[in-house]
């Protein structure tokens, strides 16, 4: 079933409702489309496989290269310590947590947690950081189950990965349960430019030419046209801040990068 024709969902009644209508159907947004919740998880498997050789090459191309400093910001973030355990959750192929294991050094520990074993594995065998990346423990797993102990690690991260998650909260939720009290989680997540006529500029690169770069580099388009629909159905800032907040996360705070295409939020567990 077609999603109602709207660019970006940022108004807080109309978010509410829908998410109410989707429990009771139990549907599940993926892109502008809705499919059975149980369901989603696989169309969401099959597109990372269908990007998972060339994702880092297409990261970079679609942003610039802008993806690193957006990245280098969100670790920062964190102020992460040497002998830190360190989640990274929807890991992907592994840049937040090589960039975390820098500031870890030997003396911590970084699990790269994936659903997608083809994105785990694309990452893991690159020769780029090939040092590092043999210390990173990896794990395929849900993250709305996670397999690790209560109270288990100094910081749970998500870069670009929680927005394609069936049941968000319970995503956040189970980052919240590892996590030791006064442990911090970061999510980093593309958002809604700042500027009316950057967000026009944005939408016409979005939904014009990046599925067409898709096409001609990765060979999809339609992995390229999923990709920003799904960044306009994402929680704004302060939507996002409160459920962290509903959670139970505290000193939240948020920081927009590049006029607000990207978004970091920390937040810390209670002691």
């Amino acid at each position: 079933m077609p999603f109602p024709k709207i660019v970006w969902l940022n108004e807080r009644m109309q978010r509410a409702g829908l998410l109410q209508r989707l429990a009771h159907e139990k549907l599940a947004t993926y892109g502008f489309y809705q499919v059975p919740e149980e369901e989603k998880v696989h169309y969401v498997r099959r597109h990372f496989n269908s990007v998972a050789d060339c994702y880092d090459l297409m990261n970079t191309i679609l942003s610039f290269g802008i993806h690193y400093q957006w990245k280098r910001s969100a670790i920062r973030a964190m102020r992460l310590k040497p002998g830190d355990r360190v989640l990274d959750v929807c890991g992907g192929t592994g840049d937040l947590a090589i960039l975390a294991a820098e500031h870890v050094k030997d003396t911590g520990q970084i699990v790269l947690y994936d659903i997608n074993r083809e994105m785990i594995l694309a990452g893991k065998h690159q020769p780029r950081h090939g040092d590092i990346r043999k210390k990173i423990k990896y794990v395929q797993g849900d993250i709305e189950a996670i397999s690790l102990p209560d109270n288990s690690m100094d910081a749970a991260m998500v870069g670009f990965g929680i927005r394609n998650v069936t049941h968000m909260e319970k995503g956040f939720a189970e980052m919240y349960r590892v996590l030791k009290p006064g442990g911090v989680m970061m999510c980093l997540e593309f958002s809604k430019p700042v500027s009316s006529v950057f967000r026009w500029l944005y939408d016409m690169y979005s939904f014009y030419i990046m599925p067409w770069l898709g096409q001609m580099i990765a060979g999809t388009r339609s992995a390229y046209i999923h990709l920003p629909e799904t960044i306009r159905l994402f929680p704004l800032p302060d939507e996002l801040s409160d459920m962290l907040k509903s959670i139970g996360f505290s000193h939240i705070t948020y920081r927009r990068l590049t006029n607000g295409i990207a978004v970091v939020h920390t937040g810390i567990k209670e002691v």
